[in-house]
């Protein structure tokens, strides 16, 4: 009896000895690699968002337009009547959504990079701020991850604080786009919006503007630290007019991610940009990043650089009704300078030499 009892005993530690087995080897094929599997869908997690920003407005549009001649016409009117009725809200912060800010897919965004958002100064919820964000980059990835979700826990951060990154108002025209935009925090970059939140929405409200826009990303290449910034003075006067704090903000890596062809000025390439971004608002660029299966290849996924964001000392600004033009180059003067110390401080943390300088254009 003990003498079968050892042997079945010895078949079942050699059975699990088996499935064992088999299941570390059915883990060591290549595509259910666990760390792999987790970079497929960091680059999964980055492409969406990629394409969201560049083809879902034209896209959806597109969708709505063809079912407006089948027999699903209903969908298209229904959508474009309650559109005519919610077209404001945009411009009243819009509607954020707590849950889609807190996806999962946003952290292996964050990772991907990886992204990291660095605080140096506390802000008081009973202040409204403005955040200028350096450099424009392509796609300004580090702005969108770092303020429009909680993949990097700007809430935990900045408790109190209501984030709002501003961009194009005509995003906000797009079918399904804008819902998709608004339930980020993300709002339009117009003088409208920016009244609203900084006098009627309470306090404690941050809108982030990416001062350089499309100007600044015509500029974007790795290596190049480079900000267009001597002659926006916009975003300082609407601080002075609400007595909105000026937060300097610096995105150390925002240019590493896309490789882009620079056209010199004067060239037909240049005047092309140019025109776009007078009668459109942007700028069109040749870029590119990596493939979406290798490294190697050209593609829209961005290149896997560190993104650092640093939130640098507000700025207090006093409120006046009708600020005059020799206290805004005031204020724009202090706002430079900061943002300068600001990149000065921090830029050999993020490897870059003592020597760098910040250009400011």
């Amino acid at each position: 009896m003990k003498t079968l009892i050892a042997a079945y005993s010895g078949v079942l530690r050699g059975t699990g000895s088996s499935i064992l087995s088999a299941l570390q080897d059915l883990f060591s094929i290549p595509w259910l690699n666990k760390s792999k599997v987790e970079k497929q869908l960091q680059v999964i997690s980055v492409l969406q968002w990629v394409l969201s920003f560049l083809v879902l407005g034209i896209t959806c549009s597109l969708i709505f337009m063809y079912l407006f001649c089948t027999d699903c016409w209903l969908i298209s009117v229904l959508y474009f009547t309650w559109l005519v009725f919610d077209w404001n809200t945009p411009q009243k912060g819009g509607r954020r959504s707590k849950w889609v800010r807190n996806w999962a897919v946003w952290q292996y965004f964050r990772d991907y990079f990886p992204i990291r958002l660095v605080k140096t100064h506390n802000l008081l919820t009973t202040r409204n701020y403005i955040f200028g964000y350096h450099p424009h980059g392509i796609m300004s990835l580090g702005a969108f991850c770092n303020f429009s979700t909680e993949a990097t826990e700007v809430g935990k951060k900045f408790p109190g604080i209501r984030p709002y990154l501003a961009t194009l108002a005509g995003n906000f025209r797009v079918p399904v786009l804008r819902e998709y935009l608004m339930s980020g925090g993300i709002c339009p970059v117009s003088r409208d919006t920016i009244d609203y939140l900084l006098s009627k929405n309470g306090s404690g409200n941050a809108i982030i503007i990416v001062v350089g826009g499309a100007a600044e990303s015509l500029n974007s290449t790795p290596g190049k630290n480079a900000v267009t910034l001597k002659n926006r003075k916009g975003f300082v006067k609407l601080a002075l007019r609400h007595g909105a704090d000026l937060v300097p903000i610096y995105s150390f890596g925002e240019n590493e991610v896309y490789k882009q062809i620079i056209f010199e000025e004067g060239s037909w390439g240049r005047w092309v940009q140019k025109k776009f971004q007078k009668y459109i608002g942007f700028a069109p660029c040749l870029f590119h990043g990596r493939g979406f299966f290798s490294s190697n290849t050209w593609g829209l996924v961005p290149y896997s650089k560190p993104i650092t964001t640093v939130v640098g000392e507000p700025i207090t600004i006093p409120k006046l009704e009708y600020p005059s033009q020799k206290d805004i180059d005031l204020y724009h003067g202090m706002y430079m300078e900061s943002l300068v110390k600001l990149f000065d401080k921090h830029k050999t943390k993020f490897g870059l030499p003592e020597t760098e300088v910040l250009e400011v254009n």
